[in-house]
């Protein structure tokens, strides 16, 4: 009888196997992960600053030169151009524009912006003329703007002067 219940248990225990492996079957399918990436270009306030010149005693000698800086922020790999227009005083160009006191007697200082150290690559809104080019790297990067003021252009009544300049980004 050892024989019988041993053979018994061992037909029972293969029965069992073949019954879990008779009732398995897979099935496969495909998906894809997508994304469309653009290029972006955004100028932030946060580390920028403005051409300021400061104060300067009425017709006092000598020029007075001011550094400020556009922070631009691009995708990596995006090449891109930045303008600069002639300013918010009518009358004024990208070669010579001007500060105005506000009081609406037509007064107001001239000053360029430039490219350069050396103030003389003047700054404008002519692509491939007179803008800044540059290529994005996906961080913050510094671009300086450069002006000055002529020491025969400030005889001019005591006052606060100002401009708005409006910078593009082209990419």
């Amino acid at each position: 009888m050892n024989l019988f219940k041993s053979t018994l248990i061992a037909t029972a225990l293969v029965a069992a196997g073949f019954a879990g492996t008779a009732n398995a079957a897979t099935a496969t399918g495909n998906f894809q992960a997508k994304i469309v990436i653009t290029e972006s270009c955004t100028f932030s306030t946060a580390g920028a600053s403005d051409v300021d010149f400061l104060s300067k005693a009425r017709s006092s000698a000598g020029d007075v030169d001011a550094t400020g800086t556009l922070v631009v922020t691009c995708t990596s790999g995006t090449p891109y151009t930045i303008a600069l227009n002639a300013g918010s005083y009518g009358g004024a160009t990208v070669t010579t524009r001007r500060m105005h006191n506000g009081t609406g007697v037509g007064v107001s200082v001239p000053y360029t912006l430039y490219r350069n150290t050396g103030r003389t690559q003047n700054w404008g809104n002519t692509a491939g003329t007179d803008t800044v080019a540059g290529t994005g790297n996906g961080n913050a990067q510094n671009v300086s703007v450069y002006g000055r003021v002529l020491s025969a252009d400030t005889n001019v009544p005591a006052g606060t002067y100002a401009d708005t300049i409006t910078a593009t980004i082209n990419y």
